[in-house]
């Protein structure tokens, strides 16, 4: 071998960043989650407000109104989802997961903030619910590149034996999204008062979105793109039609993700999205508990979920998963007969246990899912297959379960959706195999079947 050949080898080999590389991957991916869930964060808490001021009464533009207005378009804004990952997507894997991270971050963070500008129906009338729907189709779309994207770049940072103590910062960021934004919310309510808050304080969370989508953007470009893609660069094997690849080769894995994640989406989304508008209008809770009890529980997970992550590189991934699967078929029924017993006491213990449930989901997902597709394809496959379980099961569940709780009176409702999402994941968590441990250039090698010399243009 020539002393070139031997330099070239020697760029395209395996290349491990140093620790300062990595914890700033870190920062930089879960940045981003921290300002889509900040988003959702001030939605949450804000469902009554925000109901007040785009969808009001008296508009008859709109099928639903008020409360239930706010959360029909939080599962329309949805549908866009899909669509966001199968563009952003294959796009990270055509041209390098940090470019697109960057333009994810600037488009989610800018329509959040701008949503913080808006006039309300009072002002302009029908066009402000437009405007405000419009934003959040335009932020879900952009949502839609982020997480897998998040998620596969810290997995490409990560030394292989330490890649699910880093991937689960990635959800401590968006749990931390969630407490500062229903944090802020909370603050400013008491701080305010609720008449100050309806009428001009409730734009405040929205406008800080500004400010945090710089730092992300800051954060994100001043990185390299990640060492496994910048070795398949070197190598020519970047696909140059990833979107095709992975839908013709990888689309029994899609499946087999679309399933695990059903129970991540939904209880992420009735503890997160819901259970503030449950306390409230099921529970019949006044005052500001239902906002403390809430950022209690989001408090002790954030305590926890590091240490599950951690835990996860020794034990393994799948050991955790079975437990969170089973804890979710068993639990909630109990869990939320605590809750509706009237007492503090109980209802805190309640929803703790199902915060403690889903910790073990948040804490694993980061290192799985990205350990299930090889390089060429890795942002794309995750995002679409992710997405769109997020699309059918996360943004519909607030609107599905509030309204089966109207129609049935059963407050027991968001346990049997909870018990459902659980079933359905068990099998595919039982046939996911264990990836911890396991470098990632090595799914490349073993998994992918050898791509055809047009689509890596060689």
């Amino acid at each position: 071998m020539t002393d070139q050949a031997q330099e070239g080898t020697a760029r395209s080999g395996p290349r491990e960043p140093d620790q300062a590389q990595v914890r700033k991957a870190v920062a930089a991916s879960a940045m981003g989650n921290c300002i889509e869930w900040f988003d959702f964060g001030v939605l949450g808490f804000m469902v009554a407000t925000m109901g007040a001021q785009f969808f009001p009464a008296e508009n008859s533009f709109f099928v639903w109104e008020g409360k239930e207005a706010v959360l029909a378009m939080l599962a329309v804004t949805f549908l866009v989802r899909p669509l966001g990952a199968a563009v952003f997507g294959p796009l990270g894997d055509k041209l390098g997961r940090q470019k697109i991270l960057a333009l994810t971050i600037i488009i989610m963070s800018g329509s959040t903030f701008l949503i913080g500008l808006l006039p309300s129906h009072g002002t302009i009338g029908a066009l402000a619910p437009i405007l405000l729907v419009s934003l959040r189709l335009i932020q879900g779309f952009s949502a839609g590149g982020e997480y897998g994207g998040a998620a596969t770049f810290i997995a490409e940072y990560a030394p292989d034996k330490k890649r699910g103590f880093l991937g689960s910062w990635l959800e401590f960021g968006t749990l931390t999204g969630f407490l500062l934004g229903a944090g802020s919310v909370t603050v400013l309510t008491i701080s305010l008062g609720e008449h100050a808050m309806e009428s001009w304080g409730w734009r405040i969370p929205f406008l800080l979105a500004g400010p945090l989508g710089m730092v992300g953007l800051y954060l994100r470009t001043k990185l390299e793109d990640t060492p496994i893609f910048q070795e398949i660069e070197a190598k020519h094997e970047v696909d140059k039609a990833p979107f095709k690849d992975l839908m013709t080769n990888h689309w029994q894995g899609i499946l087999h993700l679309i399933g695990i994640v059903v129970l991540l989406n939904v209880a992420d989304w009735v503890l997160l999205g819901y259970i503030e508008t449950y306390l409230k209008d099921t529970l019949k809770l006044t005052g500001d508990f239902p906002l403390l009890v809430v950022v209690l529980v989001i408090l002790g997970m954030m305590a926890v979920i590091i240490p599950v992550g951690k835990l996860s590189d020794r034990i393994g991934r799948k050991p955790l998963l079975m437990v969170s699967c089973a804890g979710f078929i068993l639990l909630p029924i109990p869990m939320f007969s605590l809750m509706g017993q009237d007492n503090p006491v109980t209802l805190v213990i309640g929803l703790t246990v199902i915060g403690l449930l889903l910790v073990p989901l948040l804490a694993t997902i980061p290192a799985v899912l990205p350990a299930m597709f090889p390089t060429q394809v890795r942002y794309g496959a995750f995002s679409i297959g992710y997405n769109t379980s997020t699309m059918l099961f996360a943004g519909t569940a607030p609107l599905i379960i509030s309204q089966l709780v109207k129609s049935t009176g059963d407050p027991m409702v968001p346990a049997y959706y909870l018990v459902g999402a659980g079933l359905i994941a068990a099998v595919p968590i039982l046939l996911l195999p264990e990836t911890a441990g396991m470098s990632l250039r090595n799914v490349v090698r073993s998994t992918q079947a050898p791509l055809p010399a047009t689509a890596l243009g060689r």
